[in-house]
């Protein structure tokens, strides 16, 4: 499930965009990372939720902290191209965003199970 969700996601990419502009791409989505997001998911059990987010860069580490229904959680991880893996202390497997053209971050975790939606706090 979350190899089809970041395939799909992936593909959305135009890949008639030359090479330059693709990396352009790359560097304007992941250049700005650190800041607040709004989050807006689905657990694994359907269930709705949404919350904050307050994402930070130190080096090549990004540290972030959740605020859901009160709850703070925290994990930290690597960008690698547009793709931002997030290990967290409320579950096994990582959350996996892939950073969009327009700055939203699209992710999935609970091992596909359960997706997550980040829009910057502008």
């Amino acid at each position: 499930m979350r190899a089809l969700l970041l395939s799909a996601c992936l593909l959305a990419t135009p890949l008639a965009t030359p090479l330059v502009a693709q990396e352009n791409l790359h560097h304007k989505a992941s250049a700005g990372l650190a800041g607040r997001y709004t989050v807006q998911g689905i657990n694994p059990d359907r269930s709705a939720y949404d919350g904050t987010l307050e994402m930070t860069q130190d080096g090549g580490l990004y540290r972030i902290v959740w605020t859901i229904s009160g709850q703070t959680y925290t994990g930290q991880g690597r960008l690698e191209g547009r793709v931002l893996t997030i290990n967290w202390q409320g579950d096994d497997t990582p959350v996996v965003y892939v950073v969009m053209p327009d700055g939203t971050l699209h992710g999935t975790w609970s091992d596909g199970h359960a997706l997550e939606r980040l829009d910057p706090l502008r």
